[in-house]
C-alpha cells in the first residue's frame, strides 16, 4: 500500500484513535514519523511509543495515547505542509499557535524540534504540523 502523505495519515490516526477513545494506535514505522513522535511524547502529549515487527522486513510504531481527565490530551492535530503544498519558514516568522499554547513541529537541517527550539536555535524549516 502506498501512501501519498505519511505524515497526515499517522496524525489522523492518532486524531481517530483518541476520538475512538483507543489506548494506542499502530502506524507504519519510518524515521520522520518517529522523530515526530518524539516531539509528541516530549512535549506531553502522548504517553510514549514503541517499535513492533511485522515480518522480517516491515516494522509498525504502537503509538499509546494519553488521556487528561476523561478527554484527550491533543484537543487539536492538523497538518499544515502537504505534499502538493510546502510550508517552509524562517526562524523569523516561525508560527506561534494560539500564542505559544500549542506547537508546531518543524523539520529542520538540526532534525525535527518544535517551534520554539527552532527559534532559540535561530533556524527554519518545514512546518509540518501543528498541535494544541
Amino acid at each position: 500500500m502506498s501512501l501519498t502523505h505519511p505524515i497526515g495519515d499517522m496524525l489522523t490516526r492518532i486524531r481517530n484513535g483518541q476520538n475512538a477513545g483507543k489506548d494506542s494506535v499502530r502506524v507504519p514505522h519510518s524515521r520522520l514519523r518517529n522523530a515526530v513522535l518524539t516531539v509528541l511524547k516530549d512535549e506531553g502529549f502522548i504517553t510514549g511509543f514503541r517499535d513492533e515487527q511485522v515480518d522480517a522486513k516491515r516494522k509498525n510504531i504502537i503509538v499509546d495515547l494519553k488521556y487528561v481527565g476523561g478527554n484527550g490530551a491533543i484537543q487539536e492535530i492538523s497538518v499544515v505542509s502537504k505534499p502538493g503544498r510546502r510550508v517552509y519558514s524562517g526562524s523569523v516568522k516561525m508560527p506561534k499557535v494560539l500564542n505559544g499554547l500549542g506547537i508546531a513541529i518543524v523539520s529542520t537541517p538540526q532534525g525535527v524540534m518544535t517551534d520554539h527550539k527552532a527559534r532559540l536555535m535561530n533556524i527554519g524549516g518545514e512546518v509540518l504540523c501543528r498541535v494544541v
